[in-house]
């Protein structure tokens, strides 16, 4: 996840060593002003940068790229991408690996990554072309959407073109809205399975044996009970602070991943029992899963517009979905095989009851309620300001506090209504992550290049990638609806099993 610092003209900007000061705290004013972004991921890029270069997705001769003096560097870019990338869908990969099998689950992971960065080069192609012909320094997801239907012949496309732009802001809130309600799960879990093996949990790591859990609170009731910490975690609008809070967070993920690798690494059984391809009936909920894990493409437009030489900017997308790619295939594969059938919606689930492991899941819950605040800044910078413009300044402060606690009070019913992390990460994934990642990248090309003239098999590859993500879509979500309807006596809870 990137770390956030204080946004200029409603945005959210990453934080690097050499970002410019900026002010503390969001203002009265501020929330009142009518000049609203449209935020395509967690991060906004500033105006009034010099010229620095020409990116590689687009033809040299026809956009001269604006970088920054004080941007980011090649190495701070690809953190931040890397950060942007990785995130609970990755615990989830598993059990997603499962749905599909020890063979079919990697391949398909691997395809889908291919897919997804070309997604991603797509949007940035399309938007260097509408920044070149509108002479803009920064086009956004929304931008790009609005601009590419009026590019098309069709006038009632023209006509309606700011839906575009309106179907990226409805798909981006319904994601990061998705995001928190998958934090608030898996806070629940993994403290609820903490709290659980408490007796048992011992300073051996080396032991193999059940541990008995201890009788403890429904799950929902930890999600209900986390809610108001979540409500206090989202009123720090100051993002200098949170940022602070955001590096520490990363620290403890970072941590905690090296910790599970050397874990699962070991005592690997026979996988001669596992089989190459799962049943079709789940592929759908490892489809919904994976596609949430890749779903990093709103971070794409701001970290190239924040570079000072965004130039290098195709190899850093590319090394840096490689590294994500390898790091989704291997834990993924890793844990399916170390774990087996046991695997949970979250490996750290299946991880010992010691004091070792106990403080992994304790750090990794720490990272992700950190990470929430993150997430949920996108949604509430497009859906409050508007609002408190309503009011009277006077009001404003209580209006914008208010809200906050209804938006977070909505993630947290919809997880309590939910209360299974792997159904709620595969549902988000299906439902919106599909449409920001393949869905629509490949219809924006068509919108943007077919009057000027495009290649037969450009426009079929387009509309194979469009279609393969409507039909994630569409299955996908009744997959995962209907494995939540399923009676209670079939479902599996995440957090009672017994860990080996």
């Amino acid at each position: 996840m990137a770390d956030p610092k204080e946004p200029a003209k409603g945005g959210v900007e990453l934080s690097t060593p050499n970002a410019a000061p900026s002010t503390g705290t969001m203002s009265t004013r501020r929330l009142r002003s009518e000049d609203y972004n449209d935020y395509s991921s967690t991060d906004v890029t500033p105006e009034g940068s010099p010229p620095s270069g020409i990116n590689g997705f687009a033809h040299p001769e026809s956009y001269q790229r604006f970088g920054e003096t004080n941007g980011t560097t090649w190495y701070q870019t690809l953190i931040h991408l890397l950060k942007g990338n990785i995130g609970t869908g990755l615990l989830g990969l598993p059990l997603a690996v499962k749905n599909a099998g020890i063979l079919l689950g990697p391949l398909s992971l691997l395809v889908m990554g291919v897919v997804a960065v070309h997604c991603m080069g797509i949007l940035v192609k399309c938007a260097h072309h509408f920044c070149y012909r509108f002479q803009k320094q920064f086009v956004d997801y929304g931008d790009a959407m609005m601009y590419g239907l009026e590019s098309t012949p069709s006038a009632w496309l023209r006509t309606h073109a700011v839906w575009g732009r309106r179907l990226v802001v409805l798909f981006l809130i319904v994601t990061q809205l998705g995001f928190c309600c998958v934090y608030f799960v898996f806070l629940a879990d993994n403290l609820k399975q903490v709290v659980s093996a408490a007796n048992g949990t011992t300073n051996d790591c080396s032991l193999n044996k059940t541990v008995a859990m201890t009788p403890t609170m429904d799950s929902r009731l930890y999600i209900l009970s986390l809610l108001p910490f979540v409500v206090l975690l989202t009123f720090i609008q100051n993002l200098k602070v949170l940022s602070v809070f955001s590096m520490l967070a990363n620290v403890a993920m970072l941590s905690s991943l090296v910790v599970m690798y050397q874990y699962i690494v070991r005592d690997i059984p026979d996988p001669s029992g596992l089989p190459l391809a799962a049943a079709w009936k789940t592929y759908p909920l490892f489809f919904g899963t994976a596609i949430f894990a890749f779903e990093g493409i709103g971070v794409v437009l701001p970290l190239e517009n924040k570079m000072k030489n965004p130039r290098q900017f195709p190899v850093i997308l590319y090394v840096g979905m490689t590294i994500v790619t390898i790091l989704y295939i291997s834990l993924s594969v890793l844990g399916y095989l170390r774990f087996g059938a046991d695997i949970q919606a979250s490996i750290t689930l299946n991880l010992p009851n010691c004091w070792l492991y106990q403080a992994v899941k304790l750090l990794f819950s720490f990272g992700i309620y950190i990470t929430y605040a993150v997430q949920f800044y996108v949604p509430a910078e497009i859906i409050i300001p508007p609002l408190v413009a309503r009011v009277s300044e006077r009001w404003g402060w209580l209006v914008n506090l208010l809200l906050r606690v209804a938006l977070v009070g909505v993630t947290c019913v919809l997880a309590v209504l939910i209360p299974r992390l792997d159904i709620v990460i595969s549902l988000v994934g299906s439902i919106s992550s599909s449409a920001l990642a393949l869905i629509l990248p490949p219809l924006l090309e068509i919108a943007t290049y077919y009057s000027e003239g495009m290649h037969p098999i450009v426009i079929a590859k387009d509309i194979i990638i469009s279609l393969f993500g409507f039909v994630g879509f569409v299955v996908g979500t009744y997959e995962a609806l209907v494995e939540l309807a399923a009676p209670a006596a079939t479902v599996v809870n995440a957090t009672s099993a017994m860990v080996q």
